[in-house]
């Protein structure tokens, strides 16, 4: 029996449109605020951070059930930002550094693409990854200049969510 696949978790930021069928003046697009909560048409202030689309919808239908008859509510993320631990974060020598939402499959080449590449005074090569593996932090070095300079494809690999990617700066 295979493992279960990873269920996408809200986390503040993420943008969601709530459908309540037959009912659109409940409809609505919403922002989760940092502190994880939303507000909705006479739902104020509910939990989304940490929930699946799914059940976030199960919970406003319970909510939405004192208002209205047999409410059908549907969830849909329509910009993604995912929660604070899962995201990947880019420090020291990237064009832009930043933290990105972790997407399933993610390389290391696509997150150098997506922090704008590496500035002129980057280590690549000496660059590492910090990464929690059952609870234990571990860092290891990856190659990217190799990787970027080189089109070295070997030197890529895949991300996890929460990986801290750390481009060292060059010592002349």
């Amino acid at each position: 029996m295979g493992a279960e696949a990873p269920k996408y978790l809200i986390g503040p930021g993420d943008s969601l449109k709530v459908f309540v069928w037959g009912d659109p003046e409940l409809s609505s697009e919403v922002i989760v605020r940092p502190d994880g909560l939303i507000t909705t048409p006479l739902v104020e202030d509910m939990q989304a951070s940490g929930k699946t689309p799914t059940e976030l919808a199960r919970n406003l239908e319970g909510n939405l059930s004192k208002f209205i008859k047999n409410p059908k509510v549907t969830v849909t993320v329509t910009n993604f930002v995912g929660q604070y631990t899962e995201q990947i974060r880019v420090v020291g020598q990237a064009a832009q550094p930043q933290s990105l939402p972790y997407r399933e499959h993610m390389s290391l080449l696509d997150v150098v693409i997506a922090v704008g590449g590496l500035t002129e005074f980057a280590a690549g090569n000496k660059a590492s990854i910090v990464r929690r593996i059952n609870g234990k932090t571990e860092q290891f070095q990856v190659r990217l200049d190799d990787l970027v300079r080189d089109g070295d494809i070997s030197a890529n690999v895949e991300m996890l969510p929460g990986d801290v990617l750390i481009i060292p700066e060059t010592w002349f």
